[in-house]
């Protein structure tokens, strides 16, 4: 498992661990069961406190993305793909409401959007 920690982000160093350990295990790269570093050696490692990572194993168990066993550590949880699809559906739903706000306030139509998108897809 691989992790960087950007200090000259704005994202909390514990935001960073998950969204990257979240990302690992949603592209199949950290795989169902898998052990999870301890909190103490990934603290470590990435020389930071134990309590952010603490934080960022809490969070990740409490999205249903690991499981910790008592006296064994931490591991992968099964993914559930029905919960899996609608926690993508919410969050892309956030990130087109904020699309959206900011085509308001650019005075951007809907049309104008849905070309911006059309060369978007051309270029990817």
């Amino acid at each position: 498992m691989t992790i960087f920690i950007d200090n000259r982000s704005g994202q909390p160093i514990y935001e960073q661990i998950l969204a990257q350990i979240k990302e690992q295990i949603l592209s199949g790269s950290l795989r169902e069961n898998e052990a999870l570093p301890s909190i103490r050696a990934l603290a470590k490692d990435l020389m930071i406190s134990v309590i952010t990572t603490k934080r960022a194993y809490d969070e990740l168990e409490a999205a249903g993305l690991i499981y910790t066993v008592p006296g064994k550590g931490s591991f992968v949880a099964p993914v559930n793909r029905e919960l899996l699809r609608e926690t993508q559906l919410r969050e892309l739903e956030e990130h087109l409401h904020r699309v959206r706000e900011l085509a308001a306030a650019c005075g951007l139509s809907r049309e104008a959007l849905s070309e911006l998108y059309d060369l978007l897809e051309e270029e990817a």
